[in-house]
């Protein structure tokens, strides 16, 4: 493949992620400096208000995944495949409903580890850094995988130079920021998302005529428009549990709640929700356009950026288009990647190494564990990227993992009395069923089985010998 076969030149899609690279690093830099101790770092003062509270859950829920990885699924799975990736707003809405309980049982609490802690004990803890650990390094991974694929389908560089580069920027401007800086790059990433995403939508529909478009995937892709078809049901099911999964354990979500004020953050977590539910439909409906539009996808994984470059080229944007593409699709990636290593380098200094290890961080070497934290995740990511492995598989082993965490949240919030033993072997069932039915069954069942094993087992430790749970007065 010859060079002038890609939208922009291969110069020019260093340029511009350097660029960006350059913007939001400056940026780290300057918010970085309202971190003056270790909880403004890892919780930007616990006084993020509504504008900025919503962005940033917004802007970090629209990953890579989102913009490269729905694509993918309504051209495999047609219209379920679609939809079933909008399913994973309602894990920020119904977060939202939890926030408040959160914020009683944990005023001063700074990871979703100290939940654990509390609820489970020292082995429920340590099961939920295993999993979350696992979780944060396949999404990380996942990412890392579209960032390459972003940057060799729209400007020819090869797969590990661009994989490298998106993830020095987002290490470089996490490093010197916190969370002040993820905040608030979050921000105006979230805003280049939704128009870029608006406008590209709107340049497809413009293109395409409807009437032509069903009558073509009815003819060469029937399996596309079937209301039955077996595994894109499944998908729906399995991706909507996955997502509760996902934001109702990760500790992205909630350093969130606890950065965020007490009252504003069930209406930035709702409201962020809503914001998000129709970028992956407005996603797959791009990739659905290609056949229609006459538009060879050689590769699934890009199939994202492909179609909305030939669209745009099509519309008369020409040279533009790949950098409009690239701008977007660079911001979705970097206000996922910052979310995470921020969150897992917040659970590795406080939950594993002053907390299981018993370790002292003060505050005069807190920035300097943090880096070497934020780096060496880095690093782990890099290694594991390099295979290049299919972006579904890289997401979707973990699904059964957290998948079988969401009754446990659920349950360790809001039950008093359960039995803490039967919960956790729910857990450590639900994974093993859930990654057994992966390899068995197929991706699109294995979070939907981790879930229900582990449902199971929760209902039966609420029977079974239930314990009661003594919460901790305020002042504990």
């Amino acid at each position: 493949m010859t060079e002038d076969v890609f939208s922009i030149s291969r110069s020019t899609g260093w340029f511009v992620v350097i660029l960006l690279g350059i913007l939001w690093i400056a940026l780290g830099i300057y918010w970085g400096r309202r971190a003056k101790n270790a909880e403004g770092f890892m919780l930007a003062g616990r006084n993020v208000g509504l504008s900025l509270g919503s962005a940033t859950a917004m802007a970090t829920w629209v990953t890579s995944n989102t913009t490269m990885l729905a694509p993918v699924f309504a051209l495999t799975l047609g219209i379920w495949g679609m939809l079933a990736y909008s399913t994973a707003s309602f894990g920020l809405i119904l977060f939202a409903l939890f926030v408040p309980r959160i914020r009683t049982l944990l005023p001063a609490g700074v990871t979703a580890g100290d939940f654990f802690r509390l609820r489970y004990g020292r082995f429920g803890w340590s099961l939920f850094l295993i999993i979350t650990m696992l979780y944060s390094l396949s999404w990380l991974v996942s990412m890392a995988i579209a960032g390459g694929d972003l940057l060799e389908a729209l400007a020819g560089i090869p797969y590990l130079q661009g994989m490298t580069l998106i993830l020095v920027v987002c290490i470089l401007y996490t490093l010197f920021g916190g969370l002040y800086a993820v905040i608030g790059t979050d921000f105006i990433q979230s805003l280049i998302i939704l128009i870029g995403i608006v406008f590209i939508g709107s340049l497809v529909i413009a293109r395409l005529d409807f009437s032509e478009a069903y009558e073509h995937i009815s003819t060469h892709q029937p399996s596309l428009l079937k209301i039955a078809m077996p595994a894109a049901l499944l998908a729906v099911f399995n991706n909507m549990l996955f997502g509760f999964g996902e934001v109702f354990h990760n500790n992205v979500w909630w350093s969130r709640a606890f950065a965020m004020r007490k009252e504003i953050a069930p209406k930035a977590f709702f409201l962020s929700g809503l914001l998000w539910f129709p970028i992956p439909i407005a996603a797959g409906f791009i990739a659905l356009a290609a056949g229609p539009l006459g538009i060879n996808i050689p590769d699934e994984n890009q199939t994202g950026p492909v179609v909305a470059s030939a669209v745009m080229n099509m519309s008369g944007f020409g040279a533009i288009a790949g950098v409009l593409i690239l701008i977007v699709l660079f911001c979705s990636m970097a206000s996922s990647i910052d979310s995470l290593l921020a969150a897992t380098s917040d659970l590795l200094i406080e939950d594993v190494k002053k907390g299981l290890f018993k370790a002292k961080v003060d505050e005069v070497n807190f920035r300097r564990s943090a880096g070497f934290v934020i780096i060496g995740v880095g690093v782990l990511v890099w290694l594991l990227a390099v295979p290049h492995w299919p972006i579904i598989n890289a997401l979707f082993i973990s699904g059964p993992l957290v998948g079988s965490l969401i009754w446990p949240v659920i349950a360790g919030l809001f039950w008093r009395k359960i039995n803490r033993s039967i919960v956790l072997a729910g857990i450590i069932a639900g994974s093993a069923a859930g990654v057994w039915a992966y390899f068995a069954l197929g991706w699109f069942t294995a979070s939907l089985i981790g879930a229900g094993v582990s449902m199971i087992a929760t209902i039966l430790a609420r029977i079974i010998r239930a314990e009661t749970f003594s919460e901790p007065s305020p002042t504990d």
